[in-house]
């Protein structure tokens, strides 16, 4: 199986990147993990919503065009539906296709995006910035194959 990780910005803090490594070193004795990074639009210091909508549309053109064919989309946004771990896993298993997951800006995800969107995953109700949901997200991952495996990781 292939696990596509497209997300928009890159990660500047070497803490973030590492971590981030270190699940996919993990990941690699359950699936392919291939990250695509999307270059983030720029924004005036304060943005009008009209500025933050063009910059939304802009990149979310990148990512659907960015989308592996026959692949099971997932959008993380903070509307979307909240899974336990174990919900999670069972997404994954019943896939039976490759599994992409999108991450947006610190502005979110465009609505086409959204749209064309499998499902949408909410993490949490809480906010967490974009970078740090990369590592969160790999920790997921990670932790449903190992459920998926009956490791015992996830306890």
């Amino acid at each position: 199986m292939n696990v596509n990780i497209i997300h928009v910005g890159d990660l500047k803090e070497e803490y973030y990147a590492k971590a981030v490594k270190e699940y996919e070193k993990r990941l690699c004795r359950f699936c392919r993990v291939k990250n695509t990074e999307i270059k983030e639009e720029k924004l005036p210091q304060s943005p009008s919503d009209s500025e933050i909508n063009a910059a939304l549309e802009a990149e979310g053109k990148k990512i659907l065009s960015a989308i592996p064919e026959r692949s099971c989309k997932i959008a993380l946004c903070v509307e979307g539906k909240q899974l336990s771990s174990e919900e999670l896993a069972a997404v994954i298993e019943n896939a039976e296709k490759d599994v992409t997951f999108i991450i947006g800006s610190s502005h979110g995800l465009s609505e086409q995006v959204k749209a064309a969107s499998d499902l949408r995953l909410s993490i949490s109700k809480m906010t967490f910035p974009h970078r740090l949901m990369r590592v969160i997200l790999a920790e997921q991952i990670y932790r449903a194959f190992s459920i998926n495996a009956g490791k015992s990781y996830h306890k």
